[in-house]
């Protein structure tokens, strides 16, 4: 028997392709990429050719490439090799306000408004912080007393005013005492229930007598009066007119316990008498209060 030859089967080793050499891409050029394109490169990725035979990725080649050829980012320059570095100061521009335009009615009726207070005279200081409050005095006879057959109303059938001081009570007079001495009014500091001011009127007097003479009358009804003249070191007396050429007789009655103030004049048929009474220590500490209320003092004619 023939032996055949039996084939001297070898096997081939196939041995792949090197592959190409990968990009290999320096730490600064990696920044660079991310920097400007994040979405091309990847960290994890590797830019490298595939073990495949048939298939090579060329997409890193394609990116590499047009990453290095297109133009670089103003803040590189190909032209020069120095780089300058430009800070810029953004300034916030101010909000813009609206202005609405008001209708014109109402700006003529502010203008108005403000024209009137311009123009109106302010209040007077002294008048809203006096220290004083106006009596007014209607000299009714006994009969008409509080009002009864009479108007009530104290300030229009007002006969005489003259000024209070803040604080001060008012006494009230009684039927008898206004028909007996004709005592009309009276106030008092209520801290010192000596130190006051009181009006007498006596009716049918047409004009005054001689100035000794009236006060002697005066005494003769009042007996406090006469007590004061009597313990009196000084007695003066003078006669004035007032803006409307009305007499008044004038007293002051200066004693070591007492110091009198009086003023006396006739009008509407009527004797009308202001008396202003202190002890001397008082008086010498409320001189300016009391010389005001004598002062004020008048009739209404």
């Amino acid at each position: 028997m023939k032996h055949k030859k039996k084939k001297n089967l070898t096997t081939t080793h196939h041995h792949p392709r090197k592959p190409k050499p990968s990009i290999v891409l320096s730490s600064i050029d990696k920044k660079k990429i991310q920097t400007f394109f994040p979405s091309t490169f990847n960290g994890q990725q590797n830019l490298t050719n595939t073990h495949s035979k048939k298939h090579i990725k060329k997409t890193p080649q394609k990116t590499m490439a047009t990453i290095f050829s297109s133009s670089p980012p103003p803040i590189f320059s190909s032209s020069t090799t120095t780089t300058t570095t430009t800070t810029t100061t953004t300034t916030s521009k101010p909000l813009i306000s609206f202005k609405h335009k008001q209708p014109l009615t109402t700006t003529l009726t502010a203008a108005a408004a403000i024209a009137t207070i311009l123009t109106t005279s302010p209040p007077s200081i002294a008048a809203e912080s006096s220290p004083y409050n106006i009596y007014y005095g209607t000299a009714a006879s006994a009969a008409n007393y509080g009002g009864y057959g009479g108007n009530s109303n104290k300030k229009d059938s007002a006969e005489y005013i003259y000024d209070v001081p803040e604080g001060w009570k008012e006494r009230l007079i009684s039927k008898v005492e206004k028909g007996t001495n004709g005592t009309d009014s009276e106030f008092y500091n209520p801290k010192k229930k000596t130190e006051k001011e009181y009006l007498t009127f006596l009716s049918g007097f047409r004009q005054l007598a001689p100035k000794d003479a009236v006060l002697n009358n005066l005494a003769l009804s009042d007996v406090n009066l006469q007590d004061i003249i009597s313990g009196a070191d000084n007695v003066s007396s003078e006669e004035v007119k007032d803006e409307k050429g009305q007499v008044y007789y004038v007293y002051e009655i200066d004693g070591v316990a007492y110091h009198s103030l009086i003023s006396v004049t006739c009008a509407n048929n009527k004797l009308y008498a202001h008396f202003v009474n202190a002890p001397t220590p008082e008086w010498n500490k409320d001189k300016d209060l009391l010389t005001h209320v004598h002062k004020s003092f008048k009739t209404i004619v």
